[in-house]
C-alpha cells in the first residue's frame, strides 16, 4: 500500500511514516517545514519506499498530483501548538480549512481512501468528562483567536463526513489527545517536552495559571498504533474515534513528576495566563478522553503510562 502522509515531517507524522515503512508500505511526505522538520525523517530518507516532497496543501495542483499517485490518504498537515494558533490565527485558519479541502477534493477525485487527524480540542470547554465521540462542543467567542482552532477542526470534520455521505468518498477520523513523545517540541506550547527541558537544564517550570487544570497525554506510540488500527478496519469508515490515555494528572502534578523522575533541582514557578497569552485567555479545566469506541471496534487501548513518556521524551532530548 501506498500512503501519503500530509505533514509527515512532524511529531506524530513522522512516527506514523516510520511504523509504515517498518511494515512494509510506501510512504510518500508532503510538508513544507514550517513546523515539521527534515531531522524527524532522516532515518527514512535513503530508503527507497519513502519519499518527501517539500510542498504546501494550499498548493492545489501539487496536492491533486500526489494525491493522484497514491492508494491513500493520511492528512495530519495542520497549524497546531496554542502559541502558534494565538500568533496567526488567519494563517492557522486558512491551513486547516483551506488545506483540508483541498485534500477532500483531490482525495474525491481521485477516489482515495483518507483518515482526517483531528484533535480533542475540538470539544473545547466541555468539562463533563470522559469526553465521548458525541460529546457537545463548548467553545467561547468566535472573536477569540483561542478558539479558531477548535472551530476549524470541527469544520474539517464535518466537511469529511458530508464528502462521506454525498460524493462517497471513505473517511475515517481520530481525534487525538495530547499526543506526547520524543521528536515533539515545546516552543508551540506543548507542556511536556517544556516541562522535560526546563527539568534537564535544571531551570524554573512555569505553571500557567493556578496549575489544577488536569490533562491527559497519550504516548506517541500509541497514538500511531492506534491510527493503523483505524486505517487498516472497513468498520471505521464514516466514524470519528478519540485516542488518547484516560490517566488524569493535573499541571502541577505533571510539573512534580517531571522534576523527580529527571532528578532535577528545579522549582515551579506560576504565572497568570494573561502574563503567558493575551488578556482574556479562555482554558479548560479537564479534558479526559472516553476511548470506549476504538476499544469497541479496533480493540485499542494505549499501554505505555506517563513516567514512560517522561523517561521517553527526556531521553530524545538528551
Amino acid at each position: 500500500m501506498k500512503y501519503l502522509i500530509t505533514g509527515g515531517a512532524g511529531f506524530i507524522g513522522s512516527h506514523l511514516s516510520d511504523a509504515l515503512i517498518n511494515r512494509g508500505d510506501q510512504v510518500v511526505v508532503l510538508d513544507n517545514l514550517s513546523t515539521g522538520n527534515k531531522s524527524n525523517i532522516e532515518q527514512l530518507l535513503p530508503n527507497p519506499n519513502f519519499t518527501l516532497i517539500e510542498g504546501s496543501i494550499l498548493d492545489t495542483q501539487l496536492v491533486n498530483e500526489v494525491v493522484e499517485s497514491v492508494d491513500h490518504v493520511l492528512h495530519l498537515a495542520a497549524a497546531v501548538g496554542v502559541f502558534n494558533i494565538i500568533d496567526k490565527p488567519l494563517e492557522s485558519l486558512t491551513t486547516n480549512l483551506r488545506g483540508t479541502e483541498n485534500i477532500l477534493e483531490a482525495a474525491t477525485k481521485h477516489n482515495k481512501e483518507v483518515l482526517i487527524a483531528s484533535s480533542s480540542e475540538i470539544y473545547g470547554k466541555n468539562s463533563n468528562v470522559p469526553l465521548h465521540e458525541e460529546s457537545d462542543r463548548i467553545v467561547g467567542s468566535p472573536l477569540k483567536s483561542r478558539w479558531s482552532y477548535s472551530e476549524a477542526k470541527a469544520i474539517d470534520e464535518s466537511m469529511a463526513i458530508f464528502y462521506h455521505q454525498e460524493k462517497g468518498l471513505t473517511v475515517r477520523i481520530v481525534r487525538l489527545f495530547n499526543t506526547v513523545g520524543p521528536r515533539q517540541v515545546g516552543h508551540y506550547g506543548m507542556v511536556v517536552p517544556r516541562f522535560v527541558a526546563a527539568a534537564l537544564k535544571n531551570e524554573p517550570l512555569t505553571v500557567y495559571g493556578s496549575g489544577a487544570q488536569s490533562r491527559c497525554f497519550c504516548h506517541v506510540y500509541d497514538a500511531v498504533r492506534g491510527i493503523l488500527a483505524i486505517i487498516d478496519s472497513q468498520a471505521t469508515i464514516g466514524d470519528a474515534f478519540n485516542i488518547g490515555n484516560s490517566y488524569e494528572v493535573t499541571m502541577e502534578e505533571l510539573a512534580q513528576q517531571v522534576i523527580q523522575q529527571t532528578g532535577s533541582t528545579s522549582q515551579i514557578t506560576k504565572i497568570p495566563y494573561e502574563a503567558a497569552y493575551s488578556a482574556g485567555f479562555e482554558d479548560m479545566q479537564r479534558r479526559v478522553p472516553d476511548i470506549s469506541n476504538a476499544k469497541k471496534i479496533v480493540d485499542w487501548a494505549p499501554i505505555h503510562s506517563l513516567a514512560e513518556i517522561i523517561s521517553d521524551v527526556a531521553h530524545h532530548l538528551r
